[in-house]
């Protein structure tokens, strides 16, 4: 009883203030959920069914894309032989989401050393798909075309690969071929690791996009798909797509990274390239 006794009361704010905290708070409820951070923090808690993401990478996979970290080291090392082309290609590059054109310089160099002119899409960062970004790479692609006097091949990294699949269609007589990397474009947009910071930094679900799109619409151009087991990102099935969603899956040994630097991804290219009609 003593110890209840030298216990301190908790002070408790009078009935009218305690009326006006509550109030208070309510309104500032109501005014975060109004706004656009509690709409992209719902897209990212949103609730996917299971079936949705059948598919994705596991967790064991997804680590190894930390192989990106020693990727400097390695390239140190690295000696790529790489021939002549025997048939230079125009080149447009186009990042993944969150990316920054410069992670495709690498590969830029590899398929300029061959004899190909290799050109980035015109933007920054990827931080994805609006009218006025596809409008800009439109334009940027019709630029390339004039420029050079012949059709540009797309080679598109990830979400750049849905890109680079959307301009095709919109402006296929300046369009040679398009090769997409890891690229989600057939089955569930959700089939993947990354839709839930896709959501919040979009502002926009996977599945309704601000942009009009068909993903599994093949392209009227030649269009290859090269696609990874060791992909940590992306469902291997949904970057390889299905029969009449594209021409050819071809299949690398890579991480998501890696394809903007594996040997066996460059190699594969300027094979895409040297085999390509205009």
């Amino acid at each position: 009883m003593a110890q209840l006794r030298n216990r301190r009361e908790i002070p408790r704010l009078p009935a009218p203030l305690m009326a006006v905290a509550v109030a208070a708070g309510g309104r500032a409820q109501q005014a975060y959920a109004a706004t656009a951070l509690a709409r992209r923090v719902a897209l990212a808690r949103e609730v996917c069914p299971e079936e949705y993401e059948s598919g994705k990478p596991r967790l064991m996979r997804l680590l190894g894309e930390a192989q990106v970290l020693i990727e400097p080291v390695r390239r140190q090392r690295r000696k790529l032989e790489i021939a002549d082309s025997t048939n230079p290609q125009v080149v447009m590059l186009l990042p993944g989401f969150g990316a920054h054109p410069m992670r495709m310089r690498y590969l830029a160099r590899q398929l300029e050393r061959a004899g190909h002119i290799a050109k980035r899409w015109g933007l920054g960062f990827n931080w994805g798909p609006t009218e006025q970004a596809f409008d800009q790479v439109e334009e940027r692609l019709l630029e390339l075309h004039a420029r050079h006097g012949r059709k540009v091949v797309l080679i598109g990294w990830s979400l750049g690969g849905l890109y680079a699949r959307e301009i095709a269609k919109r402006q296929p007589q300046a369009v040679a071929k398009v090769v997409t990397m890891g690229s989600p474009f057939s089955g569930s947009p959700r089939a993947n690791n990354v839709w839930r910071a896709y959501q919040f930094i979009t502002g926009h679900s996977v599945d309704a996009p601000p942009v009009a799109a068909e993903l599994p619409v093949k392209p009227p151009v030649e269009t290859v798909a090269l696609w990874s087991a060791n992909d940590g990102v992306i469902a291997p099935r949904c970057a390889a797509g299905r029969p009449g969603e594209r021409d050819r899956a071809v299949p690398v040994r890579c991480t998501h990274m890696g394809f903007t630097y594996d040997p066996q991804v460059v190699q594969t290219l300027l094979a895409e390239l040297d085999s390509t009609r205009v």
